[in-house]
């Protein structure tokens, strides 16, 4: 224990130098603009500073990229709250509760309650990565693709209890993203699936086209088809940013264990903030007394996936540092720029490049106070994007989506996919169909379908394989039970009025 502390103390030393304070500075302030811009995304920014880092001292480098990776996260539940255009993939569980306390005027306590949310998680993160790294990164290398397979499998469940008002809506919701995120070629087999000729088509479709339509596109055609008029603007819509003290105690319990959840989940390469944020939203929803109220501006459900992928990020960096093996896209540009920095992450790094892996460490928490102290002060002037006309507003979230959508392939075709999944977002909400499931099988269906061609391909075709492993065995029994006890909680609803009759 004292040598993690001794090391800490020997990062911090690393981090509090001017300079690197200033890249953590530079990083987290750009990651936070960053992820507010649908569009850019922090893989993109982080490939465009591979040649600025070419020169710096590795760990100065990495610094200064790992603080552009958790800023954008941090900031992307701005968009995703006020606008209900998440900014980066990690935030779309953000949205979920966000944006209903935005359109109740409570814009500025949801956005402070991301804050201080994303700020637990991250030191959580770094405490976890002081003290456990080297034990965890032993942990996600007895993940196989049948493991990996089994907590997909369990992850996509979740629509259960996304969708519980109709079961069969959430499923249908769920096929749909699972058929959108293999639409392209077949990577192992060199075929084209649901391309219908379209080379447009053959590279798929990207998550931001299909999260902006669905969501951002969906509530502008939704305001419009409603109607009204800019009078029904309400005033005073940032709202108060302070907490009672029984809204503390509320998101203290989520806020706690989504930090655990997204730095576990984060560790496992391939499931990363996007995953972790999904998990968290799903835990709390299954444990609070008031579940039914997620989705309509519950406290616990911005809180929640905010903590976890803000903590998630940190975890990522287990499977990179002491692995060398990237578990996102984003942590794959970061491998690539530690090589040509010249740096080999691997079970080797702490004793060869200690100054890298505990300057990074240290650098976080020093950039997570960079953070807090950077958007909370900021929180009342971002929210008064709510004050804009309503016109004037559902004009902006619409350029806002076309630019980013845009702006990441500069294909018109991509803009008429955005208005396709608009209208289907919108048709979605008009006949009930919950958006969650979908958004979550997309993200993990490819990952799901590729760990079960691993596994089957490994074990020669033999699906024994998913339940011979003791891990995947007690995930797919976790699956089982989560899809059992919604259908338990129902049966009881139905029968307790039934009993109260016969008693009276």
């Amino acid at each position: 224990m004292m040598d993690s502390f001794e090391s800490l103390v020997y990062g911090f030393g690393i981090a509090l130098d001017p300079m690197n304070i200033f890249y953590v500075f530079v990083g987290v302030f750009a990651g936070t603009i960053i992820g507010m811009l649908p569009g850019l995304g922090p893989i993109s920014a982080l490939a465009l500073m591979i040649p600025i880092t070419f020169s710096m001292d590795p760990a100065s480098g990495l610094i200064l990229m790992a603080g552009v990776y958790y800023g954008a996260i941090f900031g992307g539940s701005t968009s995703s709250i006020l606008l209900n255009a998440p900014g980066v993939a990690g935030t779309v569980a953000t949205s979920f509760d966000g944006y209903p306390m935005a359109k109740k005027g409570q814009a500025g306590k949801a956005l402070a309650i991301a804050a201080y949310a994303s700020f637990v998680g991250g030191t959580v993160s770094v405490i976890g990565l002081m003290l456990v790294a080297p034990l965890l990164s032993r942990v996600a290398v007895s993940f196989g693709p049948a493991e990996y397979f089994a907590l997909m499998v369990l992850g996509l469940t979740a629509v259960i209890s996304l969708s519980d008002k109709s079961l069969i809506k959430g499923l249908i919701a769920a096929v749909i993203g699972m058929m959108i995120s293999i639409v392209g070629i077949d990577l192992q087999t060199g075929t084209e699936r649901y391309t219908f000729g379209s080379l447009e088509l053959i590279d798929g479709i990207d998550f931001l086209v299909v999260a902006l339509g669905v969501f951002a596109l969906a509530e502008v055609f939704y305001m419009l088809l409603k109607g009204g008029s800019a009078k029904e603007q309400p005033r005073n819509r940032i709202g108060s940013l302070r907490l009672s003290k029984s809204e503390v105690k509320d998101i203290a319990g989520p806020v706690g264990r989504s930090s655990v959840l997204g730095f576990l989940v984060g560790v496992l390469p391939g499931a990363g903030a996007t995953v972790g944020s999904f998990l968290g939203y799903i835990l709390e929803k299954r444990l609070a007394k008031d579940g039914d109220s997620f989705g309509q501006g519950n406290i616990k459900g911005v809180a929640a996936p905010e903590a976890a992928n803000n903590a998630a990020c940190g975890g990522s960096f287990v499977p990179l540092l002491t692995l060398g093996v990237p578990g996102s896209g984003t942590t794959a540009v970061l491998l690539g720029a530690l090589l040509v920095m010249g740096v080999t992450p691997g079970p080797m790094m702490l004793e060869q490049r200690p100054d890298v892996f505990w300057g990074v460490i240290a650098s976080m928490y020093v950039g997570n106070i960079f953070l807090l102290v950077l958007n909370l002060p900021l929180i009342p002037y971002i929210a008064r994007i709510l004050d804009m006309p309503k016109p004037l507003l559902l004009a902006m979230i619409l350029i806002f989506c076309m630019i980013g959508v845009y702006g990441m392939s500069f294909n018109v075709f991509d803009l008429l996919l955005l208005l396709g999944f608009g209208l289907m977002g919108l048709g979605m909400r008009l006949f009930g169909f919950p958006s969650a499931p979908l958004i979550l099988a997309l993200i993990l269906g490819a990952l799901m379908e590729e760990s079960m061609r691993r596994a089957l391909q490994i074990s020669g075709g033999d699906w024994m394989t998913f339940v011979d492993k003791p891990i995947s065995m007690w995930l797919l029994i976790l699956t089982g039970l989560s899809l059992l006890l919604p259908l338990v909680k129902k049966a009881i609803r139905m029968m307790r009025p039934a009993g109260q009759t016969k008693t009276a």
